[in-house]
């Protein structure tokens, strides 16, 4: 199956060298590097090429790297059923550079851009209603980003005297605590909370 897929990696590389800027084979899958710009030319090849045949989209995902300067991954995922192979295709983009929307070949498309629109912020140009589809209305933020604080920016409940959800910023009872990860049992640098009777 490797050997195969080797050949699907080639073939494809070498029909769009302008688009495709390497590839590799981690974990038996193939997986596409492809500039953001040309990610609908891809999708096309590999729908459309009689070796390829890539004709279902499983799904379109995000990754958040803040390091990098490009910090999303978009990922998408494709089932050739008459191969029966899988392809994975990256595309890297920032918080303003826009991914070409893949509704049009593929309209399975739509709520998976929109997730990733939602969660990550990562924009599609020509999406054709690009809104929140996971999060409420109003919400500030993408949650998935690896800088959105854990514990959100609002808290909301049912409450039952207003008969209604409430919004409410968020409230922690009780500071972040400080572990030093020492074990008790192998003794500490210091006296536990309690020891200091036990000492004669």
């Amino acid at each position: 199956m490797d050997e195969s897929l080797k050949e699907l990696g080639e073939h494809i590389a070498a029909a769009l060298p302008n688009a495709v800027r390497g590839w590799s084979l981690p974990v038996g899958q193939l997986t596409l590097d492809v500039e953001g710009a040309e990610i609908l030319n891809v999708l096309q090849f590999l729908h459309d090429d009689p070796r390829c045949q890539f004709w279902c989209l499983i799904d379109i995902c995000g990754v958040d790297y803040p390091q990098r300067d490009n910090r999303f991954d978009v990922v998408y995922h494709l089932l050739s059923p008459k191969q029966n192979a899988r392809i994975r295709l990256k595309v890297q983009t920032d918080e303003v550079t826009p991914v070409p929307s893949a509704v049009d070949l593929h309209p399975s498309a739509n709520w998976f851009e929109r997730e990733a629109y939602d969660l990550y912020g990562i924009l599609f140009s020509g999406h054709p209603d690009l809104r929140r589809i996971l999060t409420d209305y109003g919400f500030e933020g993408h949650p998935l980003r690896k800088d959105f604080p854990l514990t959100g920016f609002v808290e909301v409940r049912y409450d039952d005297i207003q008969k209604r959800v409430v919004y409410e910023p968020v409230r922690l009872p009780q500071e972040f605590r400080n572990f030093d990860f020492l074990s008790p049992w192998e003794g500490t640098d210091y006296t536990l909370p309690g020891d200091e009777k036990a000492k004669n």
